[in-house]
């Protein structure tokens, strides 16, 4: 299989990051959409690809639309999540968490002497 430009960025540049560079392992397929590559590494080393709010994986993104610029590409990264890794629950705001005390069940109001 041959290795284009973009997949040799990508995989260059994560090697750099990861504690575990021989895990970390690219597959590019080719669409009407563009290229698209799928990146996998270790479940250890996907908080430093990812980084702090993604600020990582963003900036490597960036740098891989300039690179897909300059062979005449739309290029998209994709990280996937190692098997066995889980995402911490996604946070709720007390908006969307309805408790007994939260809810409005009108009777409060019945019992205001306006």
């Amino acid at each position: 299989m041959a290795v284009f430009n973009d997949q040799e960025f990508v995989e260059y540049v994560i090697k750099a990051l990861v504690d575990n560079p021989e895990a970390v392992s690219t597959e590019r397929k080719t669409d009407e959409m563009g290229v698209l590559i799928t990146l996998n590494v270790d479940q250890s080393d996907l908080g430093q690809v990812i980084g702090r709010q993604g600020q990582t994986a963003k900036a490597v993104r960036t740098l891989l639309r300039v690179v897909g610029a300059k062979n005449h590409a739309r290029v998209n990264l994709k990280i996937n999540e190692p098997e066995g890794s889980h995402r911490p629950a996604p946070r709720r705001s007390a908006e969307t968490t309805a408790t007994p005390e939260t809810t409005n069940s009108g009777s409060a109001i019945d019992n205001l002497d306006i």
